[in-house]
């Protein structure tokens, strides 16, 4: 006899929150699979078949009929159009946890928020006194973002021996962490402005909320209005990826958790990886420049010191004053482990340097600086939260 309810009878908080329990896995194993295509990326970048993995990159491809098509590089469709789907999920596990989730009442969200916010403001500051004023300057969001994907997986390696409110405070951390990297893009990485564009932008965005207003739950219809609303932001001088969040705060409630379903396992399984293979081909003969890099120094600084230093000094901070608790069952050694995995940046890393540095030998510097201080951080991580008995206090 079946122990769960089906979909259609179980309580509506179930059904609400069930998509987070899956997020947990399917972000888990993606994180093994994004591990694959970095090494392939990296492979062919360093092999015979370097110039050849670049020019298919470069491919022009055209997407549309004769007067409303867009062209876009192979390279451009997956960073501009692709990760607006990533992002598209990104913002629909936002609303979710905003609404719903763990960042939904003031109790359960000070704390993971609190850490984001440190997590994000001293990688920041410690990039900047490296970069002040040089050439790499403008990088200073670089090793500001968490990779859930990453973080998740090196926390699934370690399996039950570790409170189930790690992986759960660790998810919404992560999630205040991206909705913080979002507003870095729009506000600080965004061209100028066309004004058309964004108003175009706008009257879309709002047909969308009334379309939300008048009770239409068909998930198809806010993906085809969305697609209209990524054509005029990708004019506008904002960055396209920002119309996928715009778009997820649009959809209805319950139509978020259908797409949530419908898209998860497509972004971890498909775009990510093949946004990996697209941006972390980078050649390692570039290793003894980077070494000697502010842009490089900055970013390692900033996700393997930056980001744990951040994550327990803010979470301490909201623990004294009592504005939150610990997770349950989980000590400080506990959240300082969290904390170093919070330094894999990876994909919100890479993406954000693409639009720092656009294309050239600092984008090179700054994507090996961001591979190695991933490394870093979650190979130390996962070793101190291996090295932390259960129920440490």
């Amino acid at each position: 006899m079946p122990t769960t309810l089906p979909d259609a009878q179980a309580p509506l908080i179930e059904r609400v929150l069930r998509p987070f329990q899956q997020f947990i896995m399917t972000e888990a194993a993606s994180g093994i699979v994004l591990l694959a295509t970095t090494a392939l990326a990296l492979a062919l970048a360093n092999s015979p078949l370097a110039a050849g993995y670049h020019h298919v990159l470069e491919i022009p491809f055209t997407i549309g009929v004769a007067g409303f098509a867009q062209t876009l590089t192979l390279h451009g469709w997956v960073n501009d159009g692709l990760m607006a789907v990533f992002f598209f999920l990104v913002g629909l596990e936002m609303k979710r946890e905003l609404l719903v989730g763990d960042l939904s009442t003031r109790r359960t969200a000070t704390l993971p928020v609190a850490a984001a916010l440190g997590g994000m403001v001293a990688p920041a500051a410690l990039y900047f006194m490296v970069n002040a004023g040089g050439a790499g300057s403008r990088g200073w969001g670089v090793p500001m973002a968490t990779d859930i994907a990453f973080a998740l997986g090196v926390l699934a390696l370690l399996g039950r021996r570790l409170p189930g409110s790690l992986r759960v405070f660790l998810a919404a951390l992560a999630i205040a962490d991206d909705l913080g990297a979002v507003l870095v893009i729009a506000f600080f990485y965004s061209a100028a402005l066309d004004w058309a564009a964004v108003g175009g932008a706008t009257l879309v965005l709002a047909a969308l909320a009334t379309l939300n207003a008048v009770g239409v739950r068909r998930a198809y219809l806010y993906a085809l209005v969305g697609v209209v609303l990524w054509l005029f932001v990708l004019h506008s001088g904002v960055h396209a990826t920002i119309a996928g969040v715009l778009l997820a705060f649009t959809v209805p409630l319950r139509t978020v958790t259908t797409m949530e379903h419908a898209l998860r396992g497509f972004v971890a399984f498909a775009i990510m990886p093949i946004f990996a293979l697209a941006n972390a081909g980078v050649s390692l003969s570039g290793g003894g420049e980077a070494v000697g890099s502010p842009i490089a120094w900055g970013i390692v600084l900033g996700l393997v010191i930056g980001k744990p230093l951040g994550i327990m000094l803010a979470s301490y901070a909201a623990v004294r004053t009592g504005a939150a608790e610990l997770p349950v069952n989980a000590g400080w050694r506990h959240l300082f482990g969290i904390g170093w995995l919070g330094g894999i940046g990876f994909t919100m890393s890479l993406f954000i340097a693409s639009l720092a540095f656009g294309e050239g030998a600092l984008l090179d510097v700054a994507k090996l600086g961001v591979i190695a201080a991933s490394v870093v951080a979650g190979v130390t991580g996962y070793t101190l939260l291996r090295r932390t008995p259960p129920m440490s206090l």
